[in-house]
């Protein structure tokens, strides 16, 4: 990339309504350039719209009680009113967090559908040695689809993600996954024959199908070449003791997998994570009665109190995730999404959902309030297409998106 490029670059995500604050670098060549990298952190049963949205606007809001325990972050947060997807459905619309799309939906858009994560996966390819690491809590995690419309299922046990991680496999466990990985080639060089003799009978529409599956295949052989790189390339040793598969507290999961995904990124194992905590996450650990039961608040005083907690722990320990990243000094090219595809869980509203994205290196502008009116709403995929540009990818529509995340959209 040259000088220009990069700097036309710059002023394009400007104009997304994200103004990005960079380090002054010593020129614009984009291998100079420290890597991006993304989290999505996703909670399946909402946040109470009362202890979540500020009041006020701007940077000098008052935090309400789910924010104050990011006040030390606040010049690195904006959160965001009367952003959703359009979704109805309850918890069956959850699932369209990160894509804006539901399941049963996706045949009808082009690019099924996938996810926020994945879609910067993809980006990122085989530049690091996972593209993606998807993290859950208990049951119900729904939140990370590939492009195939396939749900990507999470790593919910500590000792399983540091393994990965952090210990080399033994040399016939790779000569085994090495047998697999040429077998998995010699069977995409049969289609890619197959396709290629195919291709002389077809009409000009099926010809266009045929070099999309061919564009796929070798998007799979890019992938594969790659994998057998990695093999055998050593991990990283662990900053950290191992961790070892025990009984654990939820609550123990949450701040241990935080911990690992920190990691994960600070040795470049991956520059994509999620962590999703889903319908079965356990409050009694917090002296709570059942998290999904005093979702159901009915507007209850006491339970409304008990979702205070449940929340106020969850903002706590994206506070101390945050803090970790700027040890490491990586947050201001880390930019961390927030919320959920629940707005509030009594009624199953998926509607105003709750969203906050923090770091990144970005000029962020406190409480940001976008238009209620049917008629100048604003697509929360409009912000996710805005957070791709930002990651790199050069994608042009993103889910249900009518535009990138513009301040001229939300006055």
């Amino acid at each position: 990339m040259n000088p220009r490029s990069a700097l036309s670059r710059r002023l394009f995500l400007q104009g997304t309504g994200i103004s990005l604050t960079l380090p002054a670098f010593e020129s614009f060549a984009a291998d100079k350039a420290p890597p991006r990298r993304l989290v999505c952190v996703g909670n399946h049963l909402g946040f109470y719209p009362g202890h979540f949205f500020p009041k006020d606007t701007g940077k000098a809001y008052t935090a309400t009680s789910t924010l104050k325990p990011l006040e030390a972050d606040r010049d690195d947060l904006a959160i965001f009113s009367n952003l959703d997807h359009g979704l109805n459905g309850g918890h069956n619309a959850v699932q369209g967090f990160l894509n804006s799309i539901k399941k049963e939906e996706a045949a009808g858009f082009p690019d099924k559908n996938i996810s926020l994560d994945q879609a910067a996966a993809e980006h990122v390819g085989s530049a690091t040695r996972f593209p993606s690491i998807h993290t859950g809590i208990s049951n119900g995690t729904d939140m990370c689809w590939d492009r195939a419309g396939v749900h990507v299922p999470p790593v919910n046990n500590p000792a399983t993600l540091f393994r990965a991680l952090f210990v080399n496999s033994p040399p016939n466990a790779r000569a085994a996954e090495r047998t697999r990985l040429k077998h998995r080639g010699s069977v995409l060089d049969a289609l890619r024959d197959s396709a290629s003799a195919l291709n002389r009978t077809l009409n000009a529409p099926d010809r266009d199908k045929l070099d999309q599956y061919l564009t796929s295949v070798r998007d799979v052989e890019k992938r594969l070449q790659m994998s057998k790189e990695w093999l055998d390339r050593p991990k990283p040793m662990p900053p950290i003791d191992e961790v070892l598969d025990e009984e654990r507290q939820h609550i123990d999961e949450v701040a241990l997998l935080y911990d690992l995904m920190a990691l994960a990124l600070q040795t470049d194992s991956t520059r994509i994570t999620t962590l999703e905590t889903g319908m079965g996450f356990r409050t009694a650990e917090l002296d709570l009665d059942s998290y999904h039961g005093i979702s159901h608040h009915g507007k209850a005083p006491g339970r409304i109190e008990q979702l205070q907690v449940v929340e106020s722990f969850l903002t706590t320990k994206l506070s101390h995730f945050m803090t970790r990243l700027k040890e490491a000094q990586i947050l201001d090219n880390t930019l961390i999404v927030f919320g959920s595809g629940m707005s509030d869980g009594s009624s199953h509203s998926n509607r105003n959902l709750p969203v906050l994205l923090a770091g990144g290196g970005i000029q962020h502008r406190g409480h940001l309030v976008c238009p209620e009116a049917a008629h100048q709403r604003v697509p929360l995929s409009n912000l996710w297409l805005s957070v791709l540009n930002w990651f790199g990818s050069e994608v042009e529509r993103f889910g249900r998106s009518i535009g990138t995340f513009s301040p001229m959209k939300i006055g």
